[in-house]
């Protein structure tokens, strides 16, 4: 009876069962096609189950699938249904991206969206792609989808660390762990290689480079590794919920996670240890738990902190560790490893300490036939060395409260007697017994069970002695008081032992109860906290509080080093040098670690899902509680909401900084196009008349002449400043459109070097571009206004008489063009920031300009998805290469085709 009501399911969670999958059915499923990399058949499997599906005749809807020209898998689209892709415009270049809104208003059953951890273009609803899978779940769309495990957020990094090569396209873990179903494709690192040296993963010359760097057969073994054991860890998962969703209690050997028990005896460390080292053979995760009766809870301090330190021993060792609270060991050990699915039990070799009482491996043995039982022999023990006199004392403190406590349950039941004699003749002597066993339970409630076990013996001594015929003596005249006793005593035992259960199991709940409640009232207060002093504020009172603790929260400057807060009168002072420690390595340091245990304080790094957001000191009242899991287990919850409390202020910072940024940015690209657009027409009347001036008939004086001939230089340097602002303007706005043809190289040169005559009239200017150079694809009025900036430049920052090369050269599948002086150069470091708007490379000159050309040159090479970048030129000054994407120039044939010329 007691082995059923102990299974029975919770109706609360019933109920949120019930609610879970009232949800789910609401909402669409999910399947992920997982695999370690690129090529190992992902899209083909998809697009393979969705042909099945086809066939069977539910056709999905294929939303967006990428084949990379892989033959295959295009194949496999041919008798689908497409969605047509949706059109945005970015930088002059239209792009195809997921139509959601289509997709939403067809509301298929099923559709196929390829690539999960896409970034979408700009202008999408959604910044990525598993956001849109989102949406459509929430639509009760199902989804088929892929990805590789290079795109898991908790994976990055350490893909990054294996393959050298950091991803930054991430799905967070939730996604995945909330896919409903997970299909792994796997292909060996050999075959995988094969399939990318025949060309059917890329084409030739990008299959040699993945060769080289990426898809290495090392790379390749360790992401196929991680792929097994993070689809394994998935598949736990389903089979753990499963269990919970059936009410499968009996233990499933999908797993081999050992569960090592620790007891009250010495020696318990080989137990840990011993489990540690078959868990690292077995390659398994494993649990270590402490079941803690009425009777353990009473034991020494010494005793007690022994076992919280081999609890800390065997968490240092990597297992999962748990206090568990019940009156029945071996039915605690059954209920925990049935609930985490664990088949193999570790325990010390057992022993009686009484001769007619079972061990408990035992009586694990038989409530769970199903369990495996590990033996570990006994470890030679050697206690450590304590102070002298200190077990003496203990002992005697601990025996005059025990004594103390029976004397008084010996004292409530004599009482008991001499109260009720008065009221013999008007109570029957079954009341009389009823208020015996009335103080036994009142003696369990306040003094635990020894002392109900002494309250009963003497109640029923008593019982005898002042209300059984004859009274006042032990004899007894009727034999059936004899069975009045029996029955008294044991009912007194069973009560006493069931109402101190009773007491121990409430003062767990109670406790429970508090620590639950102070991290919702900690989240709750956090959850409204915008500043870093207000999280500073909170996390120091809850602790304080809840632990009895000081608590000092320690978040890093500018140049990451951790900085005290200014802390309140009469508060200590941590040591910066273990809380940057402890920052660095994401590490605890101090009291009850490894690391500098000696401190007072305890060090917990504020560990958030992108980084490392601090670190709280803390000094305990009591060193102890450090070591209790229970404890442990809470503070880094509350470790984990005050970090994530201080990564949303720092990103409500970052987004109001960045709006602030933007507007401002909004604000002057208007301000220049007004700007501009008022300056450009009387320029341009200015520009007319002044040179009417210098032209005019008859001429003006040579006085004059000058000063007409000052004016018109003045205004056309005036009208390019204000065309440059205009333009950066429009750049910034995306109004300018790229107008791509396929153009000789030297065309354009030619144009820019005439513009740029008069400024270079005074320096040596070479050119060097291959004859045969190809056809490169770019908008010939933009590259022009690159060209006349970098040679304005050059003529600007170099003496009369200097020299400035232009050349032009073939590298890979780009064309690369370069301007390059023998003037000063750049003052190293300043490289990048030349590059911004408004930076010129003397602050203070004569010289003209506001420091646009630079930028313009960026933004206008960028729009032809290449890019530009400052180096130190062969002639001694500064050369800007320009980096152009070279493409399939078309061939002169194709060329008088289209010019109409056969």
């Amino acid at each position: 009876m007691f082995a059923s009501e102990s299974q029975r399911p919770d109706p609360d969670a019933l109920l949120a069962q019930v609610q879970d999958q009232e949800r789910k059915e609401a909402r669409g499923r999910l399947r992920i096609y997982f695999g370690a990399s690129a090529g190992v058949g992902k899209t083909y499997a998809m697009l393979a189950a969705a042909r099945k599906l086809q066939a069977d005749g539910r056709p999905p809807l294929v939303g967006v699938v990428e084949t990379h020209g892989r033959a295959e898998t295009g194949a496999m689209l041919d008798t689908l249904e497409l969605l047509p892709p949706k059109t945005l415009s970015y930088r002059g270049k239209s792009l195809g991206e997921f139509d959601l809104d289509a997709a939403l208003a067809r509301h298929p059953g099923l559709v196929l969206v390829d690539e999960l951890a896409h970034s979408n273009a700009p202008g999408s609803r959604h910044p990525k792609r598993w956001q849109d899978v989102e949406e459509l779940l929430d639509a009760g769309i199902d989804v088929y989808t892929t990805m590789n495990v290079q795109h898991l957020e908790s994976l990055n990094d350490v893909v990054g660390g294996i393959t050298g090569i950091r991803v930054a396209e991430t799905v967070p873990d939730t996604v995945f762990d909330a896919a409903d179903e997970v299909v792994l494709v796997d292909l060996p690192a050999d075959e995988l290689l094969a399939r990318l040296k025949g060309g059917k993963v890329y084409q030739a010359p990008q299959a040699e480079r993945a060769t080289r760097n990426f898809f290495r057969k090392g790379n390749l073994i360790a992401l196929r590794e991680l792929a097994l054991r993070r689809t394994a860890d998935r598949v736990e998962d389903d089979v753990r919920a499963y269990r919970v969703e059936k009410s499968i209690d009996t233990v499933w050997k999908t797993a081999g996670a050992l569960l090592a028990c620790i007891g009250p005896r010495p020696g318990n460390e080989h137990v840990v240890r011993s489990t540690a080292r078959l868990a690292g053979q077995l390659g398994v995760d494993w649990h270590a738990v402490y079941v803690e009766t009425p009777e353990l809870q009473r034991l020494p301090a010494p005793q007690r902190e022994r076992i919280l330190l081999t609890l800390k021993l065997a968490k240092d060792l990597g297992a999962s560790t748990a206090i568990l609270a019940g009156a029945d060991i071996g039915a605690a050990i059954v209920d925990y490893a049935r609930e985490h699915n664990l088949s193999k039990v570790v325990m010390a070799r057992g022993h009686r300490t009484w001769p007619w009482r079972t061990s408990h491996m035992r009586r694990i043995a038989a409530l769970a036939p199903d369990i495996d039982l590990v033996e570990i022999g006994d470890a030679a023990y050697r206690p450590a060395p304590v102070a002298p006199g200190a077990p003496v004392a203990q002992a005697a403190a601990r025996g005059r409260r025990t004594w103390m406590a029976y004397a008084i349950a010996a004292a409530s039941s004599l009482a008991t007697a001499l109260l009720a004699t008065p009221l013999l003749p008007y109570l029957d002597l079954a009341n009389i017994a009823m208020l015996f066993l009335l103080v036994v339970v009142l003696v369990a409630v306040r003094l635990g069970r020894g002392a109900s076990v002494v309250a009963t013996c003497v109640g029923v001594a008593c019982f005898d002695f002042f209300f059984v015929p004859p009274r006042f003596s032990f004899a007894v005249s009727d034999l059936q008081y004899l069975v009045t006793f029996g029955v008294m005593l044991a009912v007194g035992l069973i009560t006493g032992h069931l109402t101190a259960g009773l007491r121990f199991q409430a003062h767990v709940a109670a406790h429970r109860e508090r620590r639950s409640r102070a991290l919702y009232e900690f989240a709750r207060e956090l959850s409204g906290a915008l500043q870093t002093e207000q999280i500073f504020d909170t996390t120091r009172d809850f602790i304080q509080r809840t632990f009895r603790a000081k608590a000092i929260l320690l978040v890093p400057g500018p140049d990451d080093k951790l900085q005290a807060p200014a802390q309140p009168e009469g508060a200590g002072t941590a040591d910066l040098g273990i809380a940057q420690w402890a920052y660095d390595h994401a590490e605890s340091a101090g009291l009850g670690t490894d690391t500098l245990p000696a401190s007072p304080y305890f060090y917990l790094p504020l560990v958030a899902p992108m980084r490392t957001r601090g670190v709280l000191a803390i000094e305990p009242e009591q060193q102890r509680w450090i070591l209790v899991p229970e404890q442990r287990e809470q503070l880094d919850t509350f470790a984990a909401l005050a970090a994530i409390a201080l990564e949303r202020v720092h990103y409500i910072e970052v987004a109001q900084s960045a709006l602030v940024s933007m507007e401002t940015e909004r604000l002057r690209n208007s301000l220049l196009a007004a700007l501009s657009h008022d300056l450009r027409t009387p320029l341009t009347l200015l520009v007319g008349l002044s040179e009417s001036l210098t032209r005019s008939k008859p001429l003006l004086p040579p006085s004059q002449l000058e000063l007409a001939q000052g004016l018109h230089n003045e205004a056309l340097r005036m009208s390019a400043l204000v065309a440059n602002l205009l333009d950066m303007a429009r750049l910034q706005s995306g109004e300018i459109k790229l107008k791509l043809e396929w153009q000789a190289l030297e065309e354009v040169v030619g144009t820019a070097l005439r513009l740029t005559g008069p400024l270079l009239d005074k320096h040596v200017v070479t050119t060097s571009i291959p004859p045969d150079f190809p056809l490169v694809r770019f908008d010939a009025i933009l590259l022009e206004r690159v060209l006349c900036n970098l040679l304005e430049n050059a003529a600007k920052y170099t003496a009369p008489g200097a020299r400035i090369d232009i050349s032009a050269a073939l590298h890979g599948a780009s064309a690369v063009l370069t301007v390059a002086d023998d003037g000063p150069g750049i003052a190293p470091g300043r490289e990048e920031e030349m590059f911004e708007k408004f930076t010129r490379g003397e602050r203070e000159s004569v010289r003209s300009g506001v420091g646009l050309g630079l930028a313009i040159c960026r933004t206008i090479v960028e729009a032809h998805g290449g890019m530009i970048r400052y180096v130190r030129s062969t002639l001694g000054g500064a050369a800007f290469v320009i980096t152009l994407p070279l493409g399939q120039p078309p061939s002169t044939q194709d060329v008088e085709m289209e010019s109409g010329n056969p």
